[in-house]
């Protein structure tokens, strides 16, 4: 935030008051409700957010990544949903994790491919698994359905708080789910012919 010039010249405009800055939203003030579900939330879930990116991302930076993510609630606290705090938490710490990546990865922009390119041979989430089968399967599957039975394999989602994460209704992460699981049988089987 930057403070207003309280020079004669602009006086009668600002008044010496802090004017937000074009790209930061105005604070809420916070009130003592705000900071003990804050509180509680970080005290809750903190554990799961650093988990989240430990196995996603390196382990060194989790922590800074979770308090991305609990920096981001407590900003948009008004939107978070108190029903759902956890699913909304996850669906921020994607986008965290999503930007934190880009930000490591220096190509040029005539270099980036049409699709998601899949980083496996680098990526810890599949890094973490020791069976080299199932990291092979999970390879050759999309990351789109690897990350939907990620989140229901690791961090137990489904139903609702799923569909939540994912940014889309109940029935269609139920669906996104049952093809994901499908799309993986299908590969582990293929993978057993051989």
């Amino acid at each position: 935030m930057r403070i207003a010039s309280t020079d004669a010249a602009d006086a009668d405009t600002s008044q010496g008051v802090a004017m937000p800055d074009a790209a930061e939203p105005p604070a809420m003030p916070a009130t003592d409700e705000d900071l003990a579900w804050f509180t509680l939330v970080v005290h809750e879930h903190s554990t799961a957010l650093v988990k989240y990116f430990a196995r996603r991302g390196p382990r060194q930076d989790a922590e800074d990544l979770a308090a991305d993510v609990f920096a981001t609630a407590w900003r948009r606290r008004a939107d978070v949903p108190r029903e759902a705090v956890l699913p909304w938490l996850y669906r921020t710490a994607g986008f965290t994790l999503a930007n934190h990546r880009r930000k490591s990865v220096d190509l040029p922009v005539e270099h980036l491919p049409e699709a998601g390119s899949s980083r496996v041979d680098e990526d810890p989430e599949l890094s973490a698994l020791f069976d080299a089968e199932l990291r092979g399967a999970l390879h050759s599957i999309g990351e789109r359905d690897r990350r939907i039975l990620l989140l229901h394999a690791w961090e137990g989602l489904d139903g609702e708080a799923l569909a939540q994460v994912l940014g889309i209704s109940r029935s269609g992460a139920d669906a996104a789910l049952s093809r994901a699981r499908k799309r993986l049988r299908e590969a582990w089987g293929e993978r057993l012919s051989f």
